[in-house]
């Protein structure tokens, strides 16, 4: 069963406008969480602010967002202040333009969520706004309150829904030259290459979401089964000390070596 759409609104485009639901793509419910316990009692650990100088409990009523400018010095903002910047509209994803779906790199890309419609009668609309950026090959910009921040976003035709990502802000996404443009422009030996190639060739599987699992989760779900159970947890494995790999001083002798034990394991 499909978990219950967290927004809705409309999705805009000029004068044509259609209700939508969305509902986040990806899911953390079937993380493991654990609660802070108090050991002696088994009841729960809660948190409380505290002020940092008299280390005592500072209501809620009391709690206000400051903005540091110097050592020990706020810009003090209340919470009206904050909202009064904030889009007008938090249930529209108006459209504000359209750029060519290759020009935003990954890295720009926060969290996907399914907009699809909510409406019968809306359905064309929502259609129609989906199959022409699927045809021109772009996508939509806008912008939205999502997560209690202003946030752009980015529309994305997908099959016969829209997938609608969060884009990260400017300034948390950092400039690759800083790190890429130290590393010199070297042009690899062609038969390294290809014994590389043959490596990736060799290694090459079809994708499958089974490659994502977690098995320090699935050895944690082990753990909680047996102890309800009430059975001990399995002892601590002790874990191999983690030898550097060596520095490898003939690259043509390794990657020799490296397809040999590739090809050994096939037999």
């Amino acid at each position: 069963m499909a978990p219950r759409p967290f927004w809705k609104g409309y999705l805009k485009l000029s004068l044509v406008t259609c209700p939508v639901a969305m509902t986040p793509a990806t899911t953390e419910s079937e993380k493991v969480r654990f609660r802070t316990l108090n050991r002696k009692s088994g009841h729960r650990v809660v948190s409380q602010y505290v002020d940092a100088v008299s280390g005592k409990p500072v209501g809620e009523d009391d709690e206000v967002k400051g903005y540091q400018r110097g050592e020990d010095e706020y810009v003090l903002l209340e919470d009206d202040e904050i909202d009064a910047v904030a889009l007008e509209s938090t249930r529209t994803i108006d459209i504000d333009m359209f750029v060519d779906a290759d020009s935003i790199g990954w890295i720009w890309y926060d969290k996907p969520h399914y907009l699809t419609p909510d409406d019968p009668v809306g359905e064309e609309a929502f259609s129609v706004i989906r199959d022409a950026m699927k045809s021109t090959g772009t996508v939509g910009i806008s912008r939205l309150v999502m997560y209690r921040r202003e946030r752009a976003v980015m529309l994305e035709p997908r099959g016969k829904g829209i997938v609608l990502w969060t884009l990260r802000y400017g300034d948390e996404v950092r400039d690759p030259e800083d790190y890429f443009g130290k590393i010199e422009d070297v042009k690899p030996d062609p038969k390294l290459m290809d014994m590389v190639s043959t490596l990736i060739d060799e290694r090459t599987r079809q994708w499958d979401p089974a490659m994502t699992g977690d098995p320090v989760q699935a050895r944690l779900l082990e753990i909680i089964a047996s102890k309800k159970k009430g059975k001990k947890g399995p002892a601590k494995a002790k874990a191999k000390a983690e030898q550097p790999p060596s520095n490898v001083i003939n690259i043509m002798d390794a990657l020799r070596k490296s397809i040999g034990s590739e090809a050994g394991k096939r037999k």
